[in-house]
Parts: structure tokens; C-alpha cells; sequence
């Protein structure tokens, strides 16, 4: 039997364990919900103000929350259990999208934008769940030894969700009004609540008291600071993203360079993510064992060569072509990187360092685009982007150079 079909069975089999499915349909139902509310706020949100800034003031008020909560998050992961606390985060987002039900279509008696706020608010603090919940019930329903695939295949699901569920928000609100769209938004989180309501899984035990809980988040902060492996995955990730994310300049791109019309967005948008959902489920059927360290700084220099030449690209379809290989190379930094804190993560610490990673990713994402629109403002467009990708490819180079336990990890000495 070939390698690659004994790939093939493994990746089955995975979905075909109850545990793992129902988790997955968890996550993508969980992320539906949520992207779909992202996008009918933003149209909800201009249509009440016709004031681009509050637009800008969506994000804010979901970040800082989501930045606040997310170390108590993990605390209370680690020792509470895991599937009734998602259950309660799921619970969050069904009150989201019931109280935005009720603002859009007039049965809540609140007026102006403030309700809607306050509702994102809410949706920054349950989100700062949802990964830690996910990650540390991902190690109970799988083995060890199949941590690699699994990390492929969630990723596969996490990137589906990023590209339906703006596609149906948008779809839902353009067909049947905002009322509709978080309708359907309530229903999903309905849905992620119900696969954690069936799953079965054993909770770990919890002997004696529970740590002062500061102490217990600057524990969780000091393994991961103190894991060489670990945090040089995670910097790799910051740093990479935050300074050679495009995504944010997609709009101005496709106006001042390349020229082509709004109907060009969706395809740029979506073409990082078909990249890494290709790479997830490559990477599910060949999972990473030897070289990992190696894949990864490659994979984190090819996502700055990408980066580089999108910058200088001035053709539409080249350019889409650069961002399926930009988002394949960030697939593999997610793959490897999911890997890792599973692998290196202590049972009793999941959710701590889950939340650690939620806040790199969280801060590599927004900060990203602050910084991305402000070195354009002062560079300019093209030089902005270049100048980034090259910085890219200068952290991949200090990490191989600084890192040498990352730069030859293996992840099967890990297992």
C-alpha cells in the first residue's frame, strides 16, 4: 500500500471518530456564527451612521474585550470543565446574535449604535474562549500520535469558515435583510452548542485547590516564554503576519495598481484561503514528522517572498495566483505551529497557553493592518508592502540563526 493512501485512511479515519467530528463541527459552526454577525455589523453599522470611522470602532470594541478576557479564558479552561464551558461560550454567541436580532428588526427597544457595540463587546470576550476550548478538547479526543493530521484537517475547517461565512453574510443580508442574516447567525451558534451538548469525552481531574488565579496565568506565560520552541513558533507567526499581511490593502491594490473593479475582491480575499485549505489537507494525508523546524522557516520565507512579489505584481490574476501561494505558506506556518502547542503543551496548561497564542494571533492580525495602513500613508503603497516582505524574510533569517532548537525540531521527538 502506498504511503499516500495510507495517508488517505488515516485522514478518514480521524472524521470518522465521533469525538473529532462532532469537535470540528463545533469550531466551523462556532466561526460561522461569528463571521456572519462580523459582516451584517458592519453593513448594520454604516447603515445607522453613514460614518466610515464607525466602521473603523467595530474592531475596537470587539479587540479590546476579546485582549482583556483572554487570559482569564485560559485559566478558567484549565480548570473548569471544558465542554459545559463551551457550551457557555456558545451560549454568548446565541445572545449576540439574539440582541442584534432584535435591535435590526425593531422588537428591542433600543435606539442608535451603542446596543450594537456592546453586543461585539460581548462577542471579543466569547471569542476569547472558543480557540482554548477547542485546542484542549482537541488533545482529549485524539491520540498523540495523531495530532499531526488532526492539526491539518482543523485547519482545513478553520480556513472553510473564514471564506463562507463572510461569502453567506453577505449573501443573507443582500437576500433577506439583516434580521435574516443574524437569525441564521443564531441558529449556527445553536447548532456548535448542540456538537458540544453530544460529545463525549473525559474531562481531566483536578486534585486539591486551584492556584491564586494571577499566579496560575503568569505560570502559563512562563512556560511558554521559557520554551524556546514553542515561543520562536509563535514570534515566527506574530511577526510574519503583522508585518507582511496584505489583506488589509486588498482595496487600495486593486484600485491604484491593479486596476480592476470591486467584483476583484472577493476573488483576492478568498484565494490566501483556497492556498491554505490545499496545504491543510496535503499536510492531513502527509503529515509533518521529520524537519518540521525546517518546513517552517522555509514555509515563513516563502509567505515574505509572496508578500515581495504581490507588492510588485501589476497584473490581477498574478496577483491571486501570489496569494494562493501566500496563504499555502501561511498554511503550513498554521499547520506546524498547531502542531507544536499541542505536542509541547502539559495537559493541566491547555487552556493557558491556547490563550497565550489566541492573543499573538489576535495582535499580529489587527495590529497588522494598523501598521500596513500606516506605512503606506508614510511610504506609499507598493514600497509599503515590499518593505514588509523583505522584513519577513529577515525574522525568518534571525529565528534559523537564533533558534537552532527550532531550526532542527523534529516532531516526532516531541510525541
Amino acid at each position: 500500500m502506498t504511503a499516500a493512501a495510507t495517508g488517505d485512511e488515516g485522514a478518514l479515519a480521524l472524521l470518522g471518530r465521533p469525538g473529532f467530528a462532532k469537535l470540528l463541527a463545533y469550531r466551523i459552526f462556532a466561526m460561522l456564527s461569528y463571521q456572519v454577525v462580523a459582516v451584517t455589523v458592519g453593513w448594520h453599522i454604516y447603515e445607522v451612521t453613514r460614518n466610515p470611522f464607525s466602521l473603523g470602532l467595530v474592531g475596537l470594541a470587539e479587540v479590546l474585550p476579546f485582549f482583556g478576557v483572554a487570559p482569564f479564558a485560559g485559566y478558567l479552561v484549565d480548570h473548569l470543565p471544558r465542554r459545559r464551558l463551551g457550551m457557555v461560550a456558545c451560549a454568548g454567541l446565541v445572545a449576540t446574535a439574539v440582541v442584534l436580532t432584535g435591535v435590526a428588526t425593531g422588537w428591542l427597544p433600543f435606539q442608535g449604535v451603542w446596543p450594537i457595540y456592546a453586543a461585539i463587546a460581548l462577542t471579543g470576550m466569547v471569542r476569547a474562549f472558543l480557540s482554548p476550548i477547542y485546542n484542549a478538547l482537541f488533545a482529549r479526543v485524539l491520540e498523540r500520535s495523531q495530532f499531526a493530521r488532526g492539526a491539518g484537517l482543523g485547519s482545513v475547517v478553520f480556513q472553510s469558515g473564514m471564506v463562507v461565512g463572510p461569502a453567506l453574510g453577505g449573501i443573507l443580508v443582500g437576500w433577506g435583510g439583516k434580521g435574516l442574516s443574524y437569525g441564521v447567525a443564531t441558529a449556527f451558534a445553536v447548532v456548535a452548542m448542540g456538537c458540544l451538548a453530544t460529545l463525549k469525552v473525559s474531562e481531566p481531574v483536578h486534585d486539591g485547590p486551584a492556584a491564586p488565579i494571577f499566579k496560575s496565568i503568569a505560570e502559563g506565560a512562563r512556560f511558554v516564554v521559557g520554551n524556546r520552541i514553542m515561543v520562536g513558533a509563535m514570534a515566527l507567526d506574530m511577526f510574519s503576519v503583522l508585518l507582511g499581511g496584505v489583506v488589509a490593502m486588498l482595496p487600495a491594490f486593486l484600485q491604484e495598481i491593479l486596476h480592476y473593479g470591486p467584483e476583484g475582491l472577493g476573488i483576492l480575499r478568498a484565494a490566501p484561503a483556497l492556498g491554505s485549505i490545499a496545504v491543510g489537507l496535503w499536510l492531513a494525508r502527509h503529515p509533518l514528522q521529520k524537519n518540521a523546524g525546517r518546513v517552517l522557516l522555509f514555509a515563513v520565507a516563502g509567505f515574505g517572498l509572496c508578500v515581495v512579489s504581490f507588492g510588485l505584481s501589476q497584473h490581477f490574476w498574478l496577483s491571486a495566483l501570489i496569494l494562493l501561494f501566500y496563504g499555502a505558506f501561511d498554511g503550513v506556518s498554521v499547520v506546524v505551529r498547531s502542531t507544536i502547542l499541542q505536542l509541547a503543551t502539559p495537559e493541566e496548561m491547555r487552556g493557558r497557553v491556547s490563550s497565550i497564542n489566541g492573543i499573538f494571533i489576535s495582535s499580529s492580525n489587527e495590529l497588522g493592518a494598523f501598521y500596513a495602513g500606516t506605512m503606506a500613508k508614510l511610504l506609499g503603497l507598493v514600497p509599503a508592502v515590499v518593505l514588509g516582505g523583505f522584513a519577513v524574510l529577515s525574522v525568518a533569517g534571525i529565528t534559523a540563526w537564533k533558534n537552532p532548537t527550532l531550526r532542527k525540531l523534529n516532531l516526532r521527538d516531541l510525541q
